[in-house]
């Protein structure tokens, strides 16, 4: 029996896989290489998890989970035990052009997931959400008994609408379903469109850097190898339904995280205010206590030191030429 992951080749998903092969799991994985940011990036994740594998421990499929045939050869390779359903199309901002796409990849893409596991007999099924769905709340920290029923954008919409899915096969088919809320995931191999590599690249290349907010604007930033401990817990445990945030719980505001990274390279940042977009919810802030009490999920990397890890790799990938 295997684990089935939706965006392999993605920075979560990528991670996740390695976790799971190196502890001597049976891998599927399904990713189309969405040009939302470089398939290059992408394509070499996937090359180091297949040169990791073991024979006959990973197989890959280069799929869209807008095809239910193409979803069903991937069920069809290995028995599944777990899906960890990542594949989506991200993007705040990009999303607000772009609602029919975020539709039907998130939403059509997540229920035929859903149907597929259901089919498959699979006993845990995991969805991956956002932070973004609690949209511009007054109450903070966020909690999942939060409404989350003020969404800024297409692409928290069609989280939010991924999770009623998720709830409704459920309650018909008895499904073990966990919505994992991730909230603002760095380090290492960091998606190159999120704010922890884009500021790295505006400091060695001397660009300006947008302040939004004044610089105000607050992330709960979580370092990648904490939310992959809490994404393995929760494939290893039936909970009927939840909705369960995965966050550090210690927001940031902009300005501050900005000159974390001044220290760590030695180069003075340029910031230019900017107005706050429409889409941008003002704070990210988790309440955690869910994923502590169901899943022993216990942050342990700081955002000073996550970020000096980052750093650390993006040096020695800008030495190498990467």
């Amino acid at each position: 029996m295997g684990v089935l992951i939706t965006g392999v080749a993605g920075f979560i998903g990528s991670q996740l896989a390695a976790r799971l092969l190196a502890a001597g799991e049976t891998v599927a994985g399904i990713d189309n290489f969405d040009a939302y940011y470089d398939p290059a990036v992408k394509r070499a994740r996937l090359h180091a998890l297949t040169s990791a594998a073991q024979p006959g421990q990973f197989r890959f499929f280069e799929a869209d989970v807008r095809s239910p045939e193409a979803l069903q050869e991937a069920f069809s390779a290995l028995p599944v035990r777990a899906v960890a359903h990542l594949a989506a199309m991200s993007g705040v901002r990009y999303s607000a052009e772009r609602g029919p796409l975020y539709a039907a990849v998130n939403v059509l893409g997540s229920v035929n997931m859903m149907e597929a596991a259901r089919q498959a007999g699979v006993g845990v099924f995991l969805q991956a959400s956002t932070s973004n769905v609690y949209g511009a709340s007054a109450v903070v920290p966020f909690r999942e008994d939060d409404p989350a029923v003020e969404p800024l954008a297409p692409y928290p919409a069609s989280k939010r609408a991924a999770e009623l899915f998720a709830r409704s096969y459920h309650h018909l088919h008895g499904m073990n379903i966990t919505v994992l809320r991730f909230f603002n995931v760095y380090g290492p191999q960091g998606r190159p469109d999120m704010m922890p590599i884009r500021v790295l690249d505006a400091l060695m290349s001397g660009q300006p850097i947008p302040a939004y907010g004044g610089g105000e604007l607050q992330r709960d930033w979580t370092y990648i190898d904490d939310v992959i401990d809490g994404v393995l817990a929760a494939l290893e445990r039936p909970l009927g339904y939840q909705i369960i945030n995965l966050g550090c719980g210690a927001p940031l505001s902009l300005l501050a995280f900005i000159h974390i990274y001044e220290r760590l390279t030695g180069r003075s940042a340029r910031i230019e205010t900017a107005p706050m977009p429409l889409t941008e919810v003002p704070i990210t802030y988790c309440d955690n206590t869910r994923a502590r009490e169901l899943l022993g999920f216990a942050p342990r990397i700081g955002i000073e030191d996550g970020l000096a890890r980052t750093w650390a790799w993006y040096a020695q990938a800008q030495a190498a030429g990467g």
